[in-house]
């Protein structure tokens, strides 16, 4: 069988400090395991090499390059994630758009009577849908 998971390449060793954040603010979120580079390399020491983590119910892997690349994140790829309620929504807009960005602010577009696109402290984009 062939499975598709979505995989989130950290640079920076931002790895740990992005999933203690999603963990602790977005509902259906943990830690599933980590597996870290040693004192041996070729990482440094104590950062991820892979991490399997659930994200608001979806299956993710993640990893710290240590190697520096000219590219990160970019919003055309983005978590979606319903809301079920407004205190809920702007709940997550607040805490996800801090120190990030807006890229639609919270509004009705035609497709949501409450919708918005942020991006993250660590790049990762999110579209926040009031369902």
């Amino acid at each position: 069988m062939t499975r598709a998971t979505p995989f989130l390449m950290f640079q920076h060793g931002k790895a740990q400090a992005a999933l203690d954040f999603y963990v602790k603010h977005i509902p259906d979120s943990r830690i599933e395991s980590v597996e870290r580079f040693g004192p041996d390399g070729p990482g440094p020491d104590g950062t991820i090499i892979r991490a399997h983590v659930i994200i608001a119910g979806q299956a993710v892997m993640v990893h710290d390059s240590f190697i520096a690349h000219g590219f990160d994140f970019t919003p055309s790829w983005s978590f979606f994630l319903d809301c079920d309620d407004e205190a809920g929504f702007d709940r997550l807009f607040a805490t996800l758009s801090e120190e990030g960005g807006v890229l639609m602010p919270p509004g009705n577009y035609g497709w949501s009577r409450n919708f918005a696109w942020v991006s993250d402290r660590f790049g990762v984009a999110w579209q926040l849908n009031l369902a």
